[in-house]
């Protein structure tokens, strides 16, 4: 290629982000680095003309400087398959609009894009749902509608943890002791009186030690450090944004094996960048929409994951020339 890559970043507004802390800044900062095009749009900048895929494209520059880290030019409408790579970044709820706008990246795809990442995965991998493709990684987990099976599961197992298919960042994760007589009433909330599919897993101690571990996964191979979010005293959840601290750690060898278990098949599927939530021994989420971390671990450890990252973007280019 004799131009400069032209990478495309669908994501939330990028003045509201975090600097310090977000992850697609840390890969807007890398592309920037190796000279690549920067091209920034929000979902709704995106459409359908006459089955062409379009969007409304502001040329981009990006800073490592937490109190001014971009200047963002005029929108121009262009074609998606104009752009070498898109990175699809938009943050959940994975709701109807984020399916939408699959759609519209798809056609993108078949347009000549590379997307990462990719939207039928992105549509076929429920960050929940996906880990019953590999049961023998995670802790015994049900997902229903069913308010009697859940009491019976809960029954099972004791302490448990229920959350809904479709959130993010520890929203509505409830843990629930046995006896616990809330439970009747957050079953019924999370499945919105049995007509809503919602999740429940036996509880992992490990959490409170071990914390809640982010394993990054770049087209399929595993980042050799972990971050563990610790929940804070007076949370269960291990997630940053419900206050939980970030420390990080090599991967174990459960790490590795859960990786080379799980990280074939999405490097198969076009999934460049997952992340992967381990308490204990086990699996709890597969996370493909947006998954952060990155800059915890870089700043901890000296690694360059978003570098990785546009290195695989490099190789998946240079094969389709190939």
């Amino acid at each position: 290629m004799n131009r400069p890559i032209r990478l495309g970043v669908v994501m939330d507004p990028i003045d509201t982000i975090k600097p310090q802390k977000d992850s697609t800044l840390a890969m807007l900062l890398a592309a920037q680095k190796r000279g690549w095009e920067l091209h920034y749009a929000e979902l709704q900048d995106l459409y359908l003309r006459d089955g062409a895929p379009m969007g409304k494209w502001a040329p981009l520059q990006v800073r490592s400087d937490n109190a001014d880290w971009f200047t963002r030019g005029e929108s121009v409408a262009r074609g998606l398959g104009e752009l070498d790579v898109i990175l699809m970044r938009k943050d959940p709820p994975f709701d109807m609009e984020y399916i939408y706008s699959t759609y519209i990246l798809e056609r993108a795809e078949q347009a000549g894009a590379l997307v990462v990442n990719r939207p039928q995965g992105l549509r076929d991998m429920n960050e929940k749902v996906y880990t019953a493709w590999f049961a023998d990684c995670c802790a015994p987990t049900l997902i229903t509608r069913d308010m009697a099976d859940m009491h019976a599961f809960q029954r099972e197992h004791g302490k448990i943890v229920c959350k809904p298919l479709y959130g993010m960042g520890g929203r509505s994760v409830f843990v629930i002791d046995s006896g616990d007589k809330n439970a009747q009433v957050i079953f019924e909330t999370l499945t919105e009186y049995g007509s809503r599919y919602a999740i429940v897993q036996r509880y992992l101690p490990e959490i409170v030690s071990g914390g809640d571990a982010r394993v990054i996964l770049v087209d399929g191979d595993p980042v050799p450090f972990a971050l563990a979010r610790i929940p804070s005293a007076s949370d269960n959840r291990g997630n940053l944004a419900a206050g939980a601290s970030g420390v990080t750690r090599p991967l174990s060898e459960r790490d590795r094996w859960l990786a080379a278990q799980i990280g074939p098949r999405l490097r198969e599927a076009g999934m460049l960048f997952v992340g992967l939530d381990v308490i204990g021994d086990f699996v709890t989420e597969i996370n493909v929409t947006s998954p952060t971390g990155i800059r915890e671990i870089d700043k901890q450890c000296g690694t360059d994951i978003a570098g990785l990252l546009m290195d695989a973007i490099e190789r998946r280019l240079a094969a389709r020339v190939d």
